[in-house]
């Protein structure tokens, strides 16, 4: 009959909370030019921006709709 070895050897790792880790240096924005848009990325920039306020429009109205402020309007 053969015989299992186990060859497993437990690791210890040491876990660092975020706020205990050491501080990165952070990279600075100074210097950076803005970045070339195409009329593509522009126009598709400005459709999502569109939907994104028609979409916040939609959500204010159904929120006061449901609490009932355009009832007490009438």
């Amino acid at each position: 009959m053969a015989t299992m070895h186990n060859t497993y050897q437990p690791q210890s790792l040491k876990v660092i909370h975020p706020l205990d880790d050491v501080r990165e240096r952070k990279r600075s924005s100074e210097g950076l030019e803005h970045i070339a848009m195409t009329r593509t990325v522009r126009t598709s920039l400005g459709l999502l921006r569109a939907y994104l306020v028609a979409m916040t429009l939609m959500l204010g109205y159904h929120v006061l709709d449901m609490a009932g402020i355009f009832h007490r309007l009438k």
